[in-house]
């Protein structure tokens, strides 16, 4: 599963990248976790408040900082 965190390098944008991480850890999910910075590509994404959240090209969370619980819940809907 590829999964992007689209944020400048924010505190809240850090702590999505540390959440996502974590929720792929406890689901053992083999995921590339990539994180955007560039604006001119997280506009190209499509992402119009970050910190976001992008999962198979299908935005899953955005302008808020998801929780572990959260990111689990959905991640784990998509993989079935």
């Amino acid at each position: 599963m590829k999964i992007q965190v689209a944020g400048p390098g924010c505190q809240k944008c850090r702590e999505t990248e540390k959440n996502v991480r974590d929720a792929c850890a406890q689901l053992n999910l083999n995921a590339e976790i990539i994180h955007v910075h560039d604006i001119k590509e997280i506009a190209k994404l499509g992402v119009l408040f970050t910190p976001a959240v992008i999962a198979e090209g299908k935005m899953i969370a955005s302008g808020k900082l998801p929780t572990v619980e959260e990111l689990k819940k959905i991640l784990s809907a998509m993989e079935k």
